[in-house]
C-alpha cells in the first residue's frame, strides 16, 4: 500500500502545479495598434497591467518572447513599458488577405518565481497602400458590329489593405460608347465590367483609348490607374463608291491604240479585303463600246482598245460596277459618256519673210523688224490661225495684210537692260484640240553712249596721315558706265580748284585710267587740317558724258610735335633760378610749369611729373596744371638748395616729352632774436653763417629787383586805355595764385606767343618780325577775388617789344583759361 500511496500523492502534487501553471498561463491580455507606428511608441505599461512589482524586474529577469520572424517589440525594465522595437507592417506580418484580423503574439516570462504571461497585439490597418492594377495596359479587340450592352471583363485591382482601405470602386474616363459596371466578388472584392453604350463604327474611329481608376476606401483614398486600348474589328458595312456619279470624257478620234482613256477610282472606307475592289462593265454595256474599250478590273483603267472613228460612233455609253471583297460582298456603280470628237491633225505653219538685225539700241518705237506669213491647212475652225508673241517683249505685231503681220518695236529699248531679245512667234489654231508652230529669231542691239559714268559714291572721305611721303597713294576712285567698248572708256580729271594759291593739281594727282589717287607733297596737320575738291570721270563716246564726285581728304595727326616748356622761361639748356623766403607756408605755390604742343587735341594733352626732386617730401606737383607747391614748411635741416627735374609728356603714341630744371635757393627774410634752449648738440655757429649769407643775398636781389623795374618803368611807353596794365618782376610774386614771371629774350625770331588751354589745346601764331628785335613775355597776375579752388581764372599775357631808340612797341594779348584739378 504504501508505494501506491506515494506514487498517488507525487500525482497530485504534479496536477496542483500544472493547474496553478495552466491558471497562471491562461490570462491573455490584448492589445490593439496601428500599424506603421514609430520606432519607440509605447504599446502599453505591463507593471501595471500585469500587476508586477518593478522593482523585482530585473531580478526575475523578464524575458519578451515575439512570436514573428523579427523582434518588433521590447520592455522597458525600467519602466516596464512596451515599446515598438522594429515598425510592423501588417502587410508583411500577416499575408494572409482573408484574415479579418492580424495578431502578433508575446509570450512574457519571469522567474524567482516562474511566471508566464500571454500578449496579444492586434495590429489594425491603416490606409498605407494604393490600388494597383496586375497589368498596366489592358488590350481589347471589339468588332463595330457588337451590339449594344455586350460586357467584356476587365483585371481587377489589388490593394494589400484589407476593410474600407481595400478597393472600393472604379471609374472610367469619359467616353461616348463604353461605361463600367461594378461587381462585388465573393470575398468581397471589386471587379469592373466593360459594357458598350454605343454602335462603334471602325471608319469613324479605329481604337478608343480609356483609363480606368480604381479607388480604395482609406481617407484619404488612394487609386491606381490602367489603360484600356479598345481596338475595332472592322466589318464589311461600307460599299463601294466612285468619285462621281458619272463621267463624260472627250476623245478624239484616231487616239492611239493603247491609250488610256480614263481612270476610275471608287474606294471602301472598310479595310483588309473588305476594301478590295473589282472593276467591270453591267449588263447596261454594248457589245460594241466592250470591244472598243478595255476595263483593267482591278485599278479601273479604261484604254482605246481598237480605232476609233468619229464618222462611225461619236458617242459611246457604259456602266462600270466596283465589287468589294467581303463575305458579303457590295457593289457601286458609276456611268461613263465617252465623247468622240473630229481631230485637228494638221499643223498651222509660220514663215519669215524679212527681217532687220542688228539694230541700234535707241530705234524708234513702231519701227518694223520683221515680217512674217502664216498658213493652215485644215477648214473650218482646225483652219483658223492666231499669232501672237510674249506680252513681256517690247514688241508687237500688227496685220498688214491677209495672214501678213508686221513686228514692230512698241517700247524703248535699252541694251544696258538686255543686248538680244529672242522673239518667238507662236501662231496657233481653233482647233480642239489647238495645234501651234512657233518660230524665234534673236534681234541684237548696237550700243550708243546714252548713259553717264557712275561713281557707287556721291562724296568720299579719304583720312591721310600727316608727315605721309610724297608720291603716295590715297585710295582709289572709279565709276562704272555700262556702256560698250569707247562708250565705257572712261578718263579721271581733278577739277581745278584753287587754296591759298595753290592749284589742287599741285597738291593731289590721279591716274586717269584706273582712277588711283595720290598726294605729291607731304602734309602738315598743324598746317594744314584738310582738302575739299572735286574729280570728274568722262567716257570716250561721241559726244561724251561725264559725271563728277565731291572727294574729301581728311590730314590726320601725328605725334610729332615735343611739348614745349613756355614757363618759367629760361636760356637755352640753361636752369631756371628761383629764390624763396624760408619762412614759406605749407601750400604756397612755387612755381607753375606751362608747357604746349602744337598737335591735336588728343595728342597735345599734357601731364607734368618729377623727374628729380632733392626732398620727396617738400614739394608736390600737380599733374594737370604743373603747380609746384610746398607739402610743408622748410626746417632748419632742409637744404638750402633745391633741384627740381619737371618732365612735360603730351598723349601721343609714343609719348613725347620735354624737361625743365628748376633751382631753389631758400633766403632768410628777417633775423630773429633766438632765445637760448638747451639742445642736444650746438649749431648755433653754422646758423649764424647761413643767415649772413642769406641776408646778404637778399640784400643783393632785392637791390638788382629795384634797379631793374625803375629802368623799365622809365623805359615804358604810356599804355594804351584799350590794354591792360602789366607788370615785370624778376622774382615771381608767391603769394598770387599763378606765378608771374617776366621773359626775356635776344632770339632773333619770335615766331609764335602761345598760351596753352589745357582743356582745349587751343594756340595762337604770330609773324616773325624782324631781326635784332628783342623781347619781354609777362604774365599779368590773376584777380585777387580768385581762389585757389577756383574751376579757371582768367590771365593775361602780353608779348612787348622795348621802345630803345624809339622803336614803336608792339602789343599782342592774349586771353586763355587755366583750368585747376
Amino acid at each position: 500500500m504504501e508505494p501506491t500511496i506515494r506514487l498517488w500523492l507525487r500525482y497530485v502534487l504534479i496536477c496542483v502545479f500544472l493547474a496553478a501553471v495552466l491558471q497562471t498561463a491562461s490570462a491573455v491580455t490584448h492589445y490593439t495598434i496601428p500599424e506603421e507606428m514609430d520606432e519607440g511608441s509605447v504599446v502599453a505599461n505591463l507593471v501595471s497591467d500585469l500587476g508586477l512589482d518593478l522593482r523585482s524586474l530585473s531580478k526575475r529577469k523578464m524575458r519578451l518572447d515575439v512570436v514573428a520572424s523579427k523582434k518588433y517589440l521590447d520592455v522597458n525594465k525600467d519602466t516596464g513599458e512596451l515599446y515598438i522595437l522594429e515598425r510592423i507592417d501588417r502587410e508583411n506580418l500577416c499575408i494572409s488577405k482573408s484574415a479579418t484580423t492580424c495578431v502578433l503574439k508575446v509570450d512574457v516570462t519571469l522567474e524567482n518565481p516562474i511566471r508566464m504571461f500571454n500578449i496579444e497585439l492586434e495590429i489594425m490597418d491603416i490606409n498605407d497602400n494604393a490600388p494597383r492594377f496586375r497589368r498596366d495596359t489592358m488590350h481589347l479587340d471589339i468588332s463595330e458590329g457588337t451590339t449594344i450592352g455586350e460586357r467584356f471583363s476587365l483585371t481587377n485591382a489589388v490593394d494589400p489593405d484589407i476593410g474600407s482601405n481595400s478597393v472600393k470602386t472604379y471609374y472610367l474616363s469619359q467616353s461616348d460608347h463604353f461605361n463600367i459596371e461594378i461587381q462585388t466578388g465573393r470575398d468581397g472584392s471589386k471587379f469592373a465590367d466593360l459594357i458598350l453604350k454605343k454602335p462603334l463604327d471602325r471608319e469613324e474611329q479605329a481604337s478608343h483609348n480609356l483609363i480606368l481608376t480604381a479607388v480604395d476606401g482609406g481617407v484619404p483614398a488612394r487609386s491606381g490607374t490602367a489603360s484600356i486600348i479598345v481596338r475595332v474589328l472592322d466589318t464589311n458595312d461600307n460599299a463601294p463608291q466612285f468619285d462621281k456619279d458619272s463621267y463624260t470624257i472627250n476623245l478624239t478620234e484616231n487616239a492611239p491604240i493603247g491609250s488610256l482613256v480614263v481612270r476610275l477610282n471608287a474606294s471602301d472606307k472598310d479595310e483588309g479585303s473588305n476594301s478590295d475592289l473589282l472593276y467591270s462593265y453591267s449588263l447596261y454595256t454594248s457589245e460594241k463600246t466592250q470591244q472598243t474599250f478595255s476595263l483593267n478590273p482591278n485599278n479601273g483603267e479604261i484604254r482605246v482598245k481598237e480605232l476609233i472613228n468619229y464618222e462611225d460612233f461619236r458617242i459611246y455609253d457604259m456602266e462600270i460596277i466596283a465589287t468589294d471583297k467581303g463575305a458579303n460582298s457590295l457593289t457601286g456603280k458609276c456611268k461613263v459618256k465617252i465623247l468622240i470628237t473630229d481631230m485637228n491633225d494638221n499643223h498651222p505653219e509660220i514663215s519669215i519673210k524679212s527681217f532687220t538685225s542688228p539694230v541700234k539700241e535707241d530705234v524708234p518705237v513702231n519701227t518694223v523688224i520683221a515680217v512674217v506669213s502664216v498658213s493652215d491647212k485644215d477648214s473650218g475652225e482646225n483652219g483658223q490661225v492666231d499669232i501672237h508673241i510674249s506680252a513681256d517683249l517690247p514688241f508687237a505685231l500688227k496685220e498688214s495684210s491677209d495672214n501678213y503681220y508686221e513686228l514692230l518695236v512698241s517700247e524703248p529699248l535699252d541694251r544696258e537692260k538686255l543686248p538680244e531679245y529672242d522673239i518667238t512667234i507662236t501662231v496657233t489654231d481653233r482647233g480642239n484640240p489647238p495645234l501651234s508652230d512657233n518660230e524665234t529669231i534673236t534681234l541684237e542691239l548696237l550700243d550708243v553712249n546714252d548713259n553717264v559714268p557712275q561713281f557707287p559714291q556721291t562724296f568720299y572721305t579719304i583720312p591721310v596721315m600727316e608727315n605721309n611721303a610724297p608720291g603716295a597713294s590715297l585710295s582709289s576712285i572709279t565709276a562704272v558706265d555700262p556702256d560698250l567698248h569707247e562708250n565705257q572708256y572712261l578718263v579721271y580729271f581733278i577739277i581745278e580748284k584753287e587754296i591759298a594759291n595753290t592749284s589742287m593739281s599741285m597738291l593731289f594727282s590721279i591716274n586717269p585710267e584706273n582712277g588711283n589717287l595720290y598726294a605729291l607733297k607731304t602734309f602738315d596737320y598743324e598746317i594744314e587740317k584738310d582738302f575739299l575738291f572735286h574729280i570728274e570721270a568722262r567716257d570716250s563716246g561721241v559726244p561724251p558724258l561725264s559725271s563728277n564726285v565731291t572727294v574729301h581728304i581728311i590730314i590726320m595727326d601725328q605725334n610729332d610735335n615735343t611739348p614745349l616748356i613756355v614757363s618759367p622761361w629760361r636760356a637755352q639748356g640753361s636752369e631756371v633760378k628761383e629764390t624763396i623766403p624760408r619762412s614759406t607756408d605749407k601750400g604756397t605755390l612755387i612755381a607753375k610749369v606751362i608747357a604746349i604742343d602744337s598737335d591735336s587735341v588728343h595728342n597735345s594733352r599734357i601731364t607734368y611729373q618729377f623727374l628729380q626732386n632733392t626732398d620727396a617730401t617738400l614739394f608736390s606737383l600737380d599733374q594737370y596744371n604743373g603747380e609746384i607747391r610746398t607739402m610743408r614748411m622748410f626746417s632748419y635741416r632742409d637744404s638750402r638748395d633745391q633741384r627740381l627735374v619737371v618732365i612735360a609728356k603730351d598723349n601721343g603714341e609714343p609719348a613725347l616729352s620735354a624737361t625743365v630744371t628748376i633751382k631753389l635757393s631758400t633766403v632768410e627774410t628777417a633775423l630773429k632774436t633766438y632765445t637760448e634752449v638747451p639742445l642736444e648738440y650746438d649749431i648755433f655757429s653754422d646758423l649764424n653763417l647761413y643767415l649772413v649769407i642769406g641776408l646778404g643775398s637778399v640784400s643783393f636781389l632785392l637791390l638788382i629787383t629795384i634797379l631793374v623795374t625803375i629802368v623799365l618803368k622809365c623805359q615804358k611807353a604810356k599804355p594804351s586805355k584799350a590794354a591792360p596794365p602789366s607788370r615785370n618782376s624778376v622774382i615771381s610774386e608767391r603769394n598770387s595764385t599763378i606765378a608771374d614771371s617776366t621773359l626775356v629774350s635776344n632770339d632773333a625770331y619770335w615766331y609764335s606767343l602761345f598760351l596753352a588751354e589745357t582743356r582745349k589745346g587751343k594756340l595762337v601764331v604770330r609773324q616773325p618780325v624782324p631781326k635784332g628785335a628783342r623781347y619781354i613775355v609777362s604774365s599779368i597776375p590773376r584777380s585777387t577775388g580768385l581762389t585757389e579752388t577756383s574751376d579757371s581764372a582768367a590771365s593775361t599775357l602780353q608779348v612787348r617789344k622795348p621802345s630803345f631808340n624809339h622803336q614803336r612797341e608792339i602789343c599782342i594779348s592774349f586771353q586763355a583759361k587755366f583750368l585747376y584739378s
